[in-house]
């Protein structure tokens, strides 16, 4: 029952229709007995600072943000994660009883769980990392914050994909290429693991992947795609003819949710239980 005592939660967007968070979160509040609620809010493209400065003035305890505001919320914030600064994104807000509004990222958390429910270690392992994109800037960081000797980013555009290996030199061995570069085809032979971060093959484009040969696979890489809807993407179920192992994205996006529940709650929730709830949300969406 919501009363006066209620704290609120919620995630802010430009649609927010769509999202799963709601649904995932309120299952998670309500099995570990909390006194929260967590709704979509709606904010215009134009009235993010007003916005946000509404919630904290309204008593909010926290927020998510999604697109398009994942960037431009970043000056409004008074501290950053040392994550939220690595990958200049926030997609979780926590504001303390003093109103102050720390932005964090649990993209990061969530990339690496889907990892850690294979068992596979990333230390001193070799990765390819498909696209460079917002995406590709948090598995990135994960990538080089886990012990990966070396990441190389294959790309259509070598600019894009340079400017971002060049944001995280400081951090380890990253180069990037073009995905036609013959220096690209050799990391593939080598990699023990294959990251796709592009939207390439999500619903409903579900016939499309990235520019690769899955023959020129290392035969032992784990290939892990970041899109949940399909389940199976085109790349995984490539992946999986040729017998390597694959993860998609349920994961992530089930355990960075169970980071912003932490550190807005101080609980650690259910994980498989926002897990469970998601696979039934999206089988019932199609």
């Amino acid at each position: 029952m919501i009363t006066g005592k209620t704290k609120l939660l919620g995630v802010i967007g430009a649609p927010i229709e769509h999202s799963l968070s709601p649904i995932i979160q309120n299952a998670a509040l309500r099995a570990a007995g909390l006194d929260y609620v967590y709704a979509a809010l709606p904010v215009h493209a134009d009235a993010l600072p007003s916005a946000v400065h509404g919630l904290r003035d309204a008593g909010i305890a926290g927020f998510n943000v999604t697109i398009p505001f994942k960037t431009e919320i970043i000056p409004l914030m008074d501290e950053l994660s040392e994550d939220a600064q690595r990958i200049r994104a926030v997609n979780t807000v926590v504001i303390g009883a003093d109103g102050r509004l720390v932005g964090h990222n649990t993209d990061v958390t969530g990339f690496l769980a889907g990892f850690e429910e294979r068992a596979v270690s990333l230390t001193g392992k070799r990765a390819v990392l498909l696209g460079a994109g917002g995406a590709a800037r948090a598995a990135l960081w994960g990538l080089l914050r886990s012990g990966t000797s070396s990441v190389v980013i294959g790309v259509r555009s070598a600019a894009k994909g340079e400017a971002l290996a060049a944001d995280f030199a400081a951090d380890g061995d990253v180069r990037a290429y073009a995905f036609d570069d013959s220096a690209f085809h050799a990391a593939l032979h080598t990699a023990d693991i294959v990251v796709q971060t592009t939207p390439l093959g999500m619903t409903p484009c579900v016939g499309e992947m990235p520019p690769v040969d899955m023959a020129e696979f290392h035969s032992a890489a784990v290939v892990y795609d970041l899109i949940y809807t399909p389940a199976a993407t085109r790349f995984l179920r490539e992946a999986e003819g040729y017998g390597h192992v694959t993860i998609n994205g349920e994961t992530m996006l089930a355990a960075q949710g169970a980071e912003a529940f932490y550190l807005w709650t101080g609980v650690r929730p259910d994980a498989a239980l926002m897990k469970r709830v998601l696979r039934e949300e999206l089988a019932c969406r199609g």
